[in-house]
């Protein structure tokens, strides 16, 4: 796996798709992230769960993918959260303050 490399493979159970990402998700690849959320919302999707268990790291621009797709779910009366994050991404998104937003239940 190159540096920009990302893959995302997505299970969808009715309305609600998980979204397995393994990768680096910068500023090269979040517009891939970006896509695939836009498709399953596209298909009716508005439950969002992100598995970051295998995310090496987390950019400014994956960051913008996670809170658009946050609020969209948020103003369509779903949901979205990120699920096993690795070690980075609780970082990143702790540091950020968005961690109580998109980690629920996740202790930082």
């Amino acid at each position: 796996m190159k540096e920009d490399d990302l893959s995302i493979r997505e299970e969808r159970t009715g309305d609600v798709s998980r979204f397995f990402v393994k990768g680096r998700v910068n500023s090269l690849s979040a517009n891939v992230l970006q896509h695939k959320l836009s498709e399953a919302y596209s298909f009716g999707v508005r439950d969002f769960i992100v598995n970051m268990m295998e995310v090496a790291f987390l950019s400014s621009a994956g960051i913008k993918v996670l809170l658009m797709f946050y609020k969209r779910a948020k103003v369509e009366g779903g949901s979205f959260f990120v699920e096993s994050p690795s070690e980075n991404v609780v970082n990143v998104l702790g540091m950020t303050a968005l961690d109580d937003m998109l980690l629920p239940g996740t202790s930082v």
